[in-house]
């Protein structure tokens, strides 16, 4: 026998031994389909919701914080009370500024609305139930929803309240419905409903002498900037109604002058800049735009493995 000879190779051994699977076997395949769908699952569970959550502050600090708000507001609006002389003085100041700049009168607004008592009626009980339960539905819908939106227009109406606040103080105004001058109706008294009582000097439930700038108006364009900030679908922009209506009824119930409006525009704008809104959100851009197709930010877009492979 050949010393030299090698020892025969088991040839079944050689055929039982298992291949090496590739890297990619590990991970089980998916359809394209079934993969973009998960991923948009994925992205849409995880890291959008979580990081709203974090945003969103503690609820009994922020009900405190608000309350607290309205409180300082209705009790700062009381001290303004009293300053009769003052406010009619002001008063035939601003009407006859608005002479000045030739701009248009609130008698035509009025007017339009005097064709019809229910029309008259219907713009009285919005100016008297609209103002507050919108703006308050407003920020709970972008506290659950959009918190970080949320912080940004809470920010922001403080801010404009707070000023509006000073104005009422430094600055009494009546209102042109009491304004014998403008030649306007008081139409809350006359066709009702009305938030006020009938002798602004003593009226202990509002300060009917604070005119300028118009809350009304102020808070009704935050509600439709806020909205269209915080949402991608494509009628958002219809919210801007809500501010062209209220400028409609505060100036046809002869509540406040077209000035009051544009103060307070002014005064949002100054808050706006001041305030600076949050960037889209990685919710809104997962939700996309009403039911077309959902997108995900790319740095949340998982692999595909073995793509282009």
């Amino acid at each position: 026998m050949d010393s030299r000879t090698e020892p025969a190779v088991s040839t079944s051994a050689s055929e039982s031994a298992p291949e090496p699977e590739p890297p990619d076997a590990a991970v089980p395949a998916r359809a394209p389909g079934r993969t973009l769908a998960w991923a948009r699952t994925s992205a849409h569970r995880t890291g959008p919701d979580l990081r709203d959550s974090a945003a969103r502050p503690p609820l009994v600090r922020e009900v405190l914080l608000v309350v607290g708000l309205f409180v300082v507001y209705k009790v700062g609006r009381q001290l303004a009370t009293g300053h009769t002389a003052e406010a009619f003085t002001d008063a035939h100041r601003v009407w006859d500024a608005e002479r000045s700049l030739h701009l248009p009168g609130e008698g035509a607004v009025q007017t339009a609305l005097l064709h019809s008592d229910t029309l008259v009626h219907i713009a009285n009980t919005y100016y008297a139930t609209v103002h507050f339960p919108a703006t308050a539905a407003f920020l709970v819908w972008l506290y659950l929803r959009r918190p970080t939106h949320y912080v940004w227009a809470r920010r922001v109406l403080a801010l404009v309240t707070a000023a509006a606040l000073v104005g009422h103080l430094t600055f009494p105004l009546a209102p042109p419905r009491l304004l014998p001058e403008s030649g306007l109706l008081d139409t809350g008294r006359l066709y009702g409903p009305s938030v006020y009582g009938a002798h602004p000097a003593t009226d202990a439930m509002a300060n009917q002498f604070a005119a300028m700038p118009s809350l009304h108006f102020g808070w009704a364009l935050m509600v439709a900037i806020g909205l269209i900030a915080a949402t991608r679908s494509r009628w958002r922009w219809l919210w801007l109604l809500h501010p062209l209506l209220t400028l409609v009824v505060i100036v046809g119930t002869a509540n406040h002058y077209w000035l009051d409006s544009v103060v307070a525009a002014a005064l949002l704008g100054v808050a706006l800049a001041m305030v600076h809104a949050p960037r889209r959100t990685a919710t809104t851009a997962v939700r996309g735009q009403g039911h077309g197709e959902t997108r995900i930010p790319a740095q949340d877009r998982p692999e595909l493995v073995g793509a282009g492979r």
